[in-house]
Order: C-alpha cells, then sequence, then structure tokens
C-alpha cells in the first residue's frame, strides 16, 4: 500500500497553506502536482544541459538528446509501447487532432462509421467532428447508463453493422470515474471488421492504473504528462509504428524531413515524421522523471490506495442529505475522480464555498458537457484523488460540504 504521508514530502505545493488552512488538493483529475523529482529534472537539463535535440555534435546538444530519448524509451515502458511509437505532442488533445488530421481525414470516408461514446471529453470528439464533414464518414456514439456505464446492447447494435471504422474510447471517465472494458469492446469491434483501429483515451487511465497497450488492444493510446505528476505542455500518441508509418505528417517543417528541396521534401522516420520543430526538450526530461517516480512508488500500489479512498469516500459522500455521487458504486469498477450534485445547490457555489475551508476540487461540465447532460444537469462538483491524498482529507471534504450546505441553508 502507498504511505501518502510520507509521499506529501516529495510535493512542495502542498506544504501550501490557503484561506488560512492547509491545502487539501481534490483536482488531480485536471492536474497533479508535481513532485521535486520532476522538478529538479527539468531544472537539471536547463542549468546544465540545455540545447536543442538531434542536431549538434557538441557535448551539451549529446547530453539533451540522450536525456530526451531516454524519456521516450521511459514511457514507452511504461505503457508497453514500441518506441518507435511514440510520438511527443503538446498534450493528450493534439495527440488525438494528429490522428483526426492524419488518419482519419484519409483512411475513413462515407460507408464507413467512426464510434465514439457519450463519455468521451471534449477532446476525444471535437477533433472527429471536425474532420467529418470532410472525410465523410458517420459519426456514431454509444450511450451511457443511469449508473455512469456504456449502454452495451446499443454498443453491439453498432458494432453489428461491421462498418466501425475505428472505434474510440476513454479507458476511465474524468467524470464519473468509469472504468470501461477497454479490451473486450476493441475485441469485439475487431471481430465484426479485422480493418478496424482502436484509439484509447488515457488521460485519466495512465495515470492511475498499470497500462499495457498489447493487452489493451489498443492501436493507439493518447494522454498527457501533466495528469500523471509530469508538467504542463506535454503530451503522447502511443501507437503502433504500422499505423503511424502509414499515416502522412500532421505538421510539417524542421526536423520531421530528410531532405528538402525546392520543389519538395522526403519525411523522417517514424516517430520523428510526427515531431516537427523543436520538440518541449525540459518537459518530455519531466516526464521521464515522473515516470521514474510512479514507477518507483508502483502503479499497483497506487491503484490499490485510491480504491481504499472510494471505499471510504464514497458511502461518506452518499450519507450526506441531498447528495448524490455519480457513476458505478463499486470503487473496484471505478477511477478516483468522484463527481456529485447537491439538491439546491450550484456546482460553481459548492467550488467556491469549499476553497474558503481549503478544499480544491473542480466545479463545471469538466469538458464533457454530453455526459455531464446525461446526467441531467449542466455541471457537476468533482473530487479527485492520487497518490498523495489521505484519509484525512476525506473527512476534510466532508467537513466542507457541510460547511457549505449550512452557508446556503441547505
Amino acid at each position: 500500500m502507498v504511505d501518502a504521508s510520507a509521499l506529501r514530502k516529495d510535493f512542495p505545493v502542498l506544504e501550501r497553506v490557503v484561506h488560512g488552512r492547509h491545502l487539501v488538493y481534490l483536482d488531480s483529475a485536471a492536474t497533479s502536482q508535481k513532485p521535486r523529482m520532476v522538478l529538479d529534472a527539468m531544472h537539471r537539463y536547463y542549468e546544465e544541459s540545455n540545447s536543442n535535440v538531434h542536431r549538434g555534435v557538441h557535448a551539451l546538444a549529446e547530453e539533451a538528446t540522450e536525456a530526451y530519448e531516454s524519456a521516450r524509451g521511459k514511457v514507452a515502458r511504461f505503457v508497453g509501447a514500441d518506441p518507435r511509437g511514440v510520438v511527443f505532442t503538446k498534450n493528450a488533445t493534439e495527440a488525438f487532432n494528429l490522428l483526426a488530421y492524419s488518419f482519419a481525414r484519409h483512411r475513413l470516408g462515407e460507408g464507413d462509421i467512426l464510434l465514439s461514446t457519450e463519455m468521451e471529453h471534449h477532446a476525444n470528439l471535437v477533433p472527429w467532428q471536425v474532420v467529418q464533414p470532410e472525410a465523410g464518414y458517420e459519426l456514431r456514439y454509444v450511450p451511457v447508463t443511469p449508473d455512469g456505464e456504456l449502454d452495451r446492447e446499443a454498443f453491439d447494435e453498432i458494432v453489428a453493422t461491421g462498418r466501425v471504422k475505428l472505434f474510440t474510447v476513454t479507458a476511465m471517465s474524468n467524470v464519473v470515474g468509469t472504468i470501461n472494458p477497454v479490451a473486450e469492446l476493441g475485441a469485439a469491434v475487431r471481430a465484426a471488421n479485422e480493418d478496424a483501429i482502436v484509439v484509447v483515451d488515457g488521460a485519466q487511465s495512465v495515470p492511475h492504473l498499470p497500462t499495457d497497450m498489447l493487452a489493451l488492444g489498443a492501436d493507439a493510446l493518447c494522454f498527457s504528462g501533466h495528469k500523471m505528476l509530469g508538467p504542463t505542455g506535454v503530451g503522447v500518441l502511443a501507437a503502433t509504428p504500422e499505423l503511424l508509418e502509414s499515416m502522412p505528417p500532421f505538421l510539417s517543417g524542421g526536423e520531421m524531413i530528410t531532405n528538402v528541396t525546392l520543389e519538395g521534401a522526403t519525411f523522417n522516420e517514424v516517430p520523428y515524421k510526427f515531431e516537427a520543430g523543436t520538440p518541449p526538450i525540459g518537459e518530455v526530461i519531466g516526464l521521464g522523471a515522473a515516470v521514474d517516480y510512479l514507477d518507483r512508488v508502483g502503479m499497483e500500489g497506487i491503484r490499490r490506495h485510491e480504491v481504499a479512498l472510494l471505499e471510504s469516500c464514497l458511502p461518506a459522500l452518499e450519507s450526506v442529505a441531498g447528495l448524490t455521487v455519480h457513476g458505478p458504486s463499486d470503487p473496484a469498477r471505478r477511477g478516483a475522480a468522484v463527481s456529485f450534485s447537491i439538491s439546491g445547490l450550484h456546482p460553481h457555489d459548492i467550488g467556491t464555498m469549499m476553497d474558503r475551508e481549503g478544499v480544491a476540487v473542480r466545479a463545471g461540465h469538466h469538458c464533457a458537457k454530453p455526459l455531464v447532460r446525461s446526467l441531467g444537469s449542466a455541471a457537476t462538483t468533482r473530487a479527485s484523488f492520487y497518490l498523495y491524498n489521505t484519509p484525512d482529507e476525506i473527512d476534510a471534504l466532508v467537513a466542507a460540504i457541510e460547511v457549505t450546505k449550512r452557508f446556503f441553508d441547505v
């Protein structure tokens, strides 16, 4: 089991006092805090080895390139990917855009179905919608049941057409926490159409669950560094090299070429074909350090720790009068993002009052408007936990909710 109290010492921001109270940070689903190990790795690069990568032959350039490519190897091992298939992007959103513009726009057309779900983050909805008019494929969505699960009957009906060419799904919902059976769903899609590819949104799952692309049956996996203890400004598209090789470049310019003439250009091998210009070197190095930290703590232990927190948190929240918890009630079937509603209170009012109590939660639609609407609301309040959260912070969460209810007299 993770010793969260000991780990907290590695995260400087958790020492802060906010509004006269010790910070209780419960917004890791939006962005996680960063351990000193990550901050130090980035500082060391900028202080000792700051240089561009893949270009210079001097010592600093070679050190920077080695650190950058070492991070690629760490990320690949962390998610069970081939390093040749690990493309560094700005964030998970850019990774989805890369797939939409370089795969869906060129490889899907009339008669094909791109199947997504109503559970998706906007990053895994909007890029496919923007490309659809040009490509001509049909967009279909798997509905979500009242208990926060995907509607398997509706899924099976769409898949049975044999026309699903691309299936994209979140492995873990950022709103209701549902852990989807990605491997099972992907296998069903491929059984009906052997040419289909499976794209997985791992933005929430990769930071919290052991991840293996082969076990998931994923052709592509998108995730962000800042949700897994790394810095902002770096994301990952992990895909099979064969898939990347079949796709044209998304961005063009320096580094992603092997030769340029005034008549045209020839492109670099993967993954460099998709990394145009100077990459986020310091951020990638920071992400590599975040992977080292997560490996040291152990992903299995992190998962057990979060399940234990959920086993305390869910009943505690459900005992609050007028409060509704959204998503699966079984901690084993969900991640540590817990959305809730309180009768008679707007989520923004809840979030503002809880901040005054030193408790940082998220209020809004969480960039998943279709899903939140399916819950019968325009917004929810979300508390999300990570490896550094402790049981006493659940008590602080519930106490802040009770203070909020008394303030608004509900």
